[in-house]
């Protein structure tokens, strides 16, 4: 199961990136529209936890869907929850590895692209321990596929990995089997975005906190002539469109 980044470093990315998210987040609020669009519950939530809500774009579509429904924002960056405030009735600055929540106290717990920043096993037992009996769960990650363009225009670079590992759906299924969800359901999808140029493609993805995207454990900023080398490499990789941004996304909906 691959590592997650570094919790401080994440949250800090995340509250830099909260002025600029809303501008960049265009894949978020197209994968949360798709998550949404196969979520088909029964009985109809009527207490939702949107886990890693950032901004609050879930928050205001799952209010459109369920609008009697009490929506509890939690997102360990405190400037990303200052933003969700006006979607949510109750927000919590917590860390979704380890929610201030009582047992058995949401109808679903929602997630739109966070889990990837976090360590499946806990999240999914801590998903499962605040749901109720018979609550159903619904979330958005990234699969390995994720950057392909990117890693392979890196590679031969240097000895850094410039990507985060991004897991299988095989694993995303079997962690939440074996924090005890049942009626599980994966789907599966590829969606690309399209900039003019490098370098407006890896500021939409930090604009959105992905910091260590493009940099990777390096100490400092790639030379004049590496860079060049992977525009160079990357340009192999341009469409019509322009230059592409792969997102492998994961779906997948359980029941406690």
């Amino acid at each position: 199961m691959p590592e997650p980044p570094p919790r401080q470093r994440v949250r800090e990315s995340f509250d830099r990136a909260a002025a600029s998210y809303d501008d960049a987040a265009v894949l978020q609020r197209q994968v949360c529209e798709s998550l949404l669009a196969g979520f088909t519950p029964t009985p109809e939530p009527t207490s939702i936890l949107d886990a890693g809500c950032g901004t609050g774009y879930g928050a205001r579509l799952l209010r459109n869907r369920w609008p009697d429904a009490t929506i509890t924002a939690v997102d360990f960056a405190p400037a990303m929850l200052a933003r969700a405030r006006q979607d949510a009735d109750l927000c919590l600055a917590a860390d979704i590895e380890a929610l201030p929540c009582q047992a058995d106290c949401y109808t679903t717990w929602w997630s739109n692209l966070t889990v990837q920043w976090c360590a499946v096993g806990p999240v999914f037992r801590e998903a499962r321990r605040v749901l109720r009996p018979g609550g159903q769960l619904a979330l958005s990650t990234l699969g390995p596929g994720t950057f392909d363009e990117l890693r392979v225009a890196f590679s031969g670079i240097d000895r850094h990995r410039h990507t985060l590992t991004f897991s299988e759906p095989a694993t995303i299924e079997a962690a939440l089997a074996g924090a005890g969800f049942c009626e599980i359901r994966l789907h599966r999808e590829t969606i690309s975005l399209h900039y003019p140029d490098l370098k407006t493609l890896l500021r939409a993805v930090k604009d959105i906190g992905a910091n260590s995207v493009g940099e990777g454990a390096r100490s400092g900023l790639l030379g004049r002539a590496a860079w060049q080398r992977v525009q160079t490499a990357y340009e192999a990789h341009r469409t019509a469109a322009g230059l592409p941004a792969r997102y492998d996304v994961i779906l997948a909906y359980a029941r406690k």
